[in-house]
């Protein structure tokens, strides 16, 4: 849910922007206020995801509002004015948007809102290979071509195609180098990279021509994981 106030010092405008937002479902009119110093108590007071903001207001302007936060929330400005577009990029505002407001146009800004939030919250690149020691040198390996990972001792197999690559390293600490996206623990000894799966049959799970075993422990989590379901 978007947590929103609006500040405008005409009421008919904030009615406006109350009754667009109503039919957002997305989108939660916190507060509306036609006094921006009232409006600025709040926003010391009170966490706000979107501010629908007048700029040429009495005693305080929008832009002036918003420089006296520390860490203003995302901000649409309203306004009659056009001259004002410009100067309202200095904000880094999500939209400008010019009286009267349509709600086809209030619509539009919440959408590009909502994709300017998703870039911000979306998780970082997975890494698109990992450098193991073998022996006396370092193998660089792509972590889509591996298919799985056997614990021998103290030391991990890592299956690639038909090459294999030696590793003193333990299943945690190779756990730590991998996406949990695309490996799962299927055995105390075994990692599988689910793209590589085959088929799983007898509590067995079959990989790159190796058949590896479901411990009892790792099963329920293993088959949540993959959606499957064994007898």
């Amino acid at each position: 849910m978007i947590r929103s106030i609006a500040v405008d010092d005409e009421p008919f405008a904030l009615d406006v922007i109350s009754i667009h937002a109503a039919k957002v479902p997305e989108l939660e009119l916190l507060a509306r206020f036609t006094d921006p110093l009232k409006a600025l108590q709040y926003l010391k007071d009170n966490l706000v995801d979107l501010i629908f903001l007048d700029i040429n207001m009495p005693g305080l302007s929008g832009m002036e509002l918003v420089s006296k936060l520390k860490c203003p929330p995302r901000i649409i400005f309203t306004t009659a004015y056009s001259e004002y577009a410009l100067d309202s990029y200095d904000y880094e505002a999500v939209d400008y948007l010019l009286k009267p407001i349509e709600f086809d146009r209030f619509y539009k800004s919440i959408q590009r809102y909502l994709k300017q939030i998703s870039v911000v919250v979306s998780p970082p690149a997975i890494s698109k290979y990992i450098f193991v020691k073998d022996g006396f040198k370092q193998v660089k390996l792509l972590v889509e071509d591996i298919s799985h990972i056997q614990s021998e001792g103290n030391y991990l197999s890592l299956f690639t195609g038909s090459n294999r690559t030696l590793t003193r390293m333990t299943i945690s600490e190779m756990l730590g180098l991998l996406p949990v996206s695309l490996f799962a623990r299927v055995h105390n000894s075994y990692l599988v990279n689910i793209g590589h799966i085959e088929k799983i049959e007898n509590n067995q799970v079959y990989c790159n021509k190796a058949v590896i075993p479901i411990g009892a422990k790792f099963k329920d989590d293993f088959l949540k994981r993959i959606g499957a379901g064994l007898p």
